[in-house]
């Protein structure tokens, strides 16, 4: 996709802001890139190089001719340029810079975008921005969502040495001309995409974090020692075919973390170091591992790095970046343990003050472009805030690899079984931090390098205990407050270390029912663990998280609560490091009901002795245990760990009745009983007694009457004898 050089020519705006560390999409004119001018197609270069004579290109496209080609320089800034008719993509280049002293340096890009196979150092043409993407449903819900309150579950790969093709040829894909170099060809980022994608989703993971894929010359370091930083390596491929890598995991669903290396850079000459013949991107030379330091107080320096680090985000939808060797650019004497050629700060401390605000540079940047990518340190001391905002101090990731708790309990794992007891705050000891920071609990590539022995061979005991307690392992690691990584081969308990030139041992998963057990087990954990919103919905709070009993160090037991958003999601979650099972260990639970067994890693299945709850339902009793008001009892297995959820109230209680109340109630129900025959008795009684009275009113009525009718008559009476002796009284008279 070729535009007009008119369109990469550096305007003044570009060139202040390349100085001042600002200019963070450098990589879009800086670097090669296919342009026209005119009816003529070739390609535009542009390279800082200040304090330089002269600036050349050479390449295929002109037989290498170190005189053919020179570059015009910006009236400041030190960025040389120009546009070069007939170069195609895939060509191989460099620069000739001569320098101020008169040497002749021949160096390969440091923004191009492709390099050419080790241990060939030329930059190669590249054209990176017509690859089409299917990945837009995974974009707009990562942008949607809140990776704070999302699974997080890392499967830390190393694209070399994953898998290699079983032909019998070098990583190179030729014949060895020794049997020791027969480790099988690399797998490409296609092959890569089927077999590793499908990997990773069926093994359960959320996502993948990449060993640094940028340009590096010398396998053995891994990809840390870079010099090529926005090449992903020619190893495996081509840019385009490492977007389809990228595209593949996630249109399946599967997040990307790339490792990122800012703190210091490759010695090879072709590289960055001495680039226009004196110190231009480095400071000085790391004292642990002979890399040279960048040189953060540069402005140019800072815009090379920060470009590139949205380069990734941008043109390649990495959704995290983990910052590799954050702790060697917070200290000024990283690595230096003579006192005399300790440095000092005039405030007498140590703090290597502009890498630190190189740091808080990278991580704003990237919260105002893309809020939704995570941020990663591999930080190992106590500096306090790195996953705090700048505004009040921090360091601004979003995330740190928690070093002590793989410290403390990789310690307690090695231990042997009579002295864990008095190792047991090696267990506990972590949740005392747990969320003074949000951590990813690491099991990575260093835990199984350099003579440390893998994961298997630290547990004590014979062979099924090793296993065991390797389940513990993952099992603690899972259910601990956090996220989680874990290295490949930790998954099917490899017994030999971390080999960089040949694939991961995963014939012991086919051939031996042990090791395919424990990566069946691994899944079904994994599984459990996307399922379980208590797991990681409240991963970095501190009301996630709840001890039922952090001090059976006796038992070698732990317990503890993990809450989500529902309380109906809570997890109970008891761990026993014991080789001993309990039959019937009583555990308070954080609130009566019912509460059913959901994982054990004891089961047959998994390798284990079948010591599980399987298919029981645990009535809550109101014994007070663990300072809680009501427990159950369960199975504990052996060197491993149960998980049980709430499943439901418990019905409503009857209540005990005394002696007395039962009396009453017994009254009482008899009363009920003959209420209806009382209730008739008294209508009849009433009626009878309305009956009763209206006879009586009627007979009193009649008396009345009767008594009238005689009092009248008597009246009449008297009235008729006083008329009489009236009369008779008259007679007399006249008489």
């Amino acid at each position: 996709m070729s535009k007009p050089v008119q369109d990469y020519l550096l305007t003044n705006d570009d060139l202040y802001l390349l100085a001042k560390g600002e200019w963070f999409r450098s990589y879009e004119k800086l670097g090669a890139h296919p342009a026209t001018e005119g009816d003529q197609e070739g390609y535009f270069f542009a390279v800082w190089a200040p304090d330089v004579k002269t600036v050349r290109v050479v390449g295929d496209f002109n037989d290498w001719d170190a005189e053919s080609i020179p570059f015009v320089r910006t009236p400041v800034g030190g960025v040389w340029y120009g546009f070069v008719p007939g170069v195609k993509e895939g060509q191989l280049y460099k620069y000739v810079v001569e320098t101020r002293a008169g040497d002749v340096l021949y160096k390969a890009d440091p923004y191009a975008f492709q390099a050419e196979l080790i241990p060939g150092t030329a930059s190669r043409t590249a054209e990176i921005d017509s690859y089409e993407w299917g990945d837009g449903d995974w974009i707009k819900q990562r942008k949607a969502s809140n990776h704070m309150k999302r699974p997080l579950n890392i499967f830390e790969v190393h694209l070399g040495s994953w898998k290699r093709h079983k032909d019998g040829l070098t990583a190179f894909g030729t014949e060895p001309s020794e049997p020791e170099e027969a480790t099988g060809s690399w797998y490409t980022y296609d092959d890569l995409s089927d077999e590793l994608v499908a990997y990773v989703k069926e093994m359960g993971y959320s996502h993948i974090e990449i060993m640094p894929v940028m340009e590096h010359p010398f396998d053995g370091s891994w990809g840390y020692q870079v010099t090529g930083y926005y090449a992903p390596t020619s190893r495996y491929g081509n840019p385009k075919q490492f977007k389809h890598f990228m595209d593949a995991c996630h249109q399946a669903g599967i997040g990307v973390i790339l490792d990122w290396v800012p703190g210091g850079f490759c010695p090879d000459e072709h590289g960055l170091v001495h680039f226009n013949g004196t110190k231009q991107y480095e400071k000085e030379v790391h004292p642990n591992w002979g890399t040279y330091k960048c040189n953060f107080e540069r402005g140019e320096v800072r815009t090379f790095l920060i470009s590139n680090l949205l380069y990734w985000i941008d043109e390649y939808h990495a959704d995290g970046i983990r910052m590799d060797g954050v702790t060697s650019m917070l200290y000024l004497n990283f690595g230096i343990d003579d006192p005399g050629q300790k440095k000092f700060n005039p405030d007498g401390s140590e703090n290597d003050y502009p890498s630190i605000e190189f740091v808080r540079q990278c991580n704003q940047t990237v919260g105002i472009y893309h809020p939704d990518v995570m941020m990663i340190a591999e930080e190992s001391t106590a500096w306090p805030l790195v996953t705090r905002p700048p505004e009040v101090g921090g360091l601004g990731f979003n995330y740190k690899w928690d070093m002590g708790w793989m410290n403390d309990t990789l310690r307690y794992c090695q231990t042997d079984f009579p002295f864990r007891p008095g190792n047991h705050s090696l267990l506990t000891f972590s949740i005392m931090y747990a969320f003074n920071e949000n951590f990813v609990l690491p099991l990575s590539h260093d835990e199984v390098v350099h003579g440390k022995c893998s994961l298997i061979v630290r547990q004590p005991g014979d062979f099924w205990r090793q296993m065991a307690g390797l389940r513990s392992l993952a099992f603690y690691q899972t259910t601990h407050p956090g996220g989680q990584l874990n290295f490949m081969g930790n998954e099917i308990g490899q017994f030999i270390e971390w080999r960089y030139y040949e694939g991961i041992e995963y014939f012991l998963a086919e051939d031996y029912e042990a090791h395919g057990k424990h990566q069946k087990y691994i899944a079904a954990l994994n599984k459990f663990y996307l399922e379980q919103p208590a797991m990681w919905e409240r991963a970095y709070v501190e009301d996630g998280f709840e001890w039922i009993d952090a001090n059976n160090s006796n038992q070698c037991v732990v317990s503890f609560v993990r809450h989500g958003d529902n309380p109906d999601d809570d997890l109970l979650i008891v761990i026993n490091y014991e080789v001993n099972p309990y039959e019937e260990y009583r555990i308070g639970v954080p609130r009566a009901g019912y509460w059913r067994e959901v994982f054990n890693s004891d089961e047959i299945d998994f390798g284990g002795s079948g010591v599980t709850n399987a298919d029981q339902r645990f009535e809550s009793e109101e014994v007070p245990w663990n300072l809680r008001s009501n427990s159950i009892k369960v199975r504990v297995p052996p060197i491993g760990g149960a998980v049980f959820k709430y499943d439901g109230p418990l019905p409503p209680k009857v209540k005990k009745q005394t002696v007395v109340e039962r009396h009453a109630a017994a009254k009482k129900a008899a009363a009920k009983k003959d209420a209806p025959k009382k209730a008739v008795a008294k209508a009849k009684a009433t009626a009878k007694k309305a009956v009763d009275k209206v006879k009586s009113d009627a007979e009193e009525a009649a008396l009345k009457a009767k008594r009238s009718a005689a009092a009248k008559k008597a009246a009449a009476t008297r009235k008729a004898n006083a008329a009489k002796k009236a009369e008779e009284a008259a007679k007399k008279a006249e008489e």
